[in-house]
């Protein structure tokens, strides 16, 4: 897909529904079209309304090793109920691997080779084989994230990313969740907003960003995964 038919599509589907764009986005891709989920409650709402267009869509979650057991529960869960086609994509290295080649805890000296090493690594060799990748990102949810298109083009992946939710706020995407009984991870009732590993992952206070209890005094808000190619440094390299 050319660039100026994505910006063309991106203008088109800006008003559009997340059910209308998802129905956009099977149709236009078909089988080469793939979920990408870390089981936040976008990733749930999206993965609801998938049922009603295409429920054997292929579904990647990073399982780097490293997520609570809630997080397991949940994606055990979900997985049983909505009959996924789940792939569970693990890193290259386990964790005692990665201790032994970087040493003990990575992820509190460099947070960023850490996340790509157990993230950004295996979601690239992950897409391989599909030509676009549905994203939960919203608008709403960090400065960092708040001129994300609907549609656009990932250079690092060589592929198309959508955000159907883009335009959803928090209020809407959990009104969503109750009001179709939907499962969600037990953290977010004990604080915490937003949900990564347990090692770089704490509780938000009511009124903090949403994303403030990750990587909480790191510097960071971003695991790399969605940070534009050129922008990305890991020990101060470009990867």
């Amino acid at each position: 897909m050319l660039t100026t038919q994505i910006r063309t599509y991106a203008e088109q589907l800006e008003t559009a529904s997340p059910l209308e764009i998802l129905t956009w986005a099977s149709d236009a891709f078909g089988e080469r079209l793939v979920i990408v989920t870390s089981f936040q409650v976008t990733g749930i709402v999206t993965l609801h309304m998938m049922q009603q267009i295409a429920p054997r869509s292929p579904v990647l979650t990073l399982d780097t090793g490293l997520l609570f057991p809630e997080t397991q529960d949940l994606i055990d869960k979900l997985e049983t109920r909505f009959n996924l086609d789940l792939r569970r994509i693990k890193p290259r290295q386990t964790t005692a691997q990665q201790a032994r080649d970087y040493g003990d805890r990575l992820w509190e000296r460099d947070p960023d080779r850490c996340c790509h090493i157990r993230k950004t690594i295996p979601l690239r060799d992950a897409l391989v084989g599909f030509d676009a990748w549905i994203t939960g990102l919203r608008r709403d949810q960090s400065p960092n994230r708040a001129a994300t298109p609907i549609i656009s083009r990932d250079a690092r992946n060589r592929s198309i990313k959508i955000a159907p939710f883009a335009n959803w706020t928090e209020a809407a995407v959990w009104q969503y969740i109750r009001e179709h009984d939907l499962p969600y991870n037990r953290l977010h009732d004990i604080g915490y907003p937003s949900i990564g590993c347990w090692t770089c992952t704490k509780a938000a206070r009511e009124d903090d960003d949403p994303r403030s209890g990750r990587w909480s005094n790191q510097g960071k808000t971003e695991c790399g995964i969605h940070v534009p190619l050129p922008s990305l440094l890991v020990s101060g390299v470009k990867v």
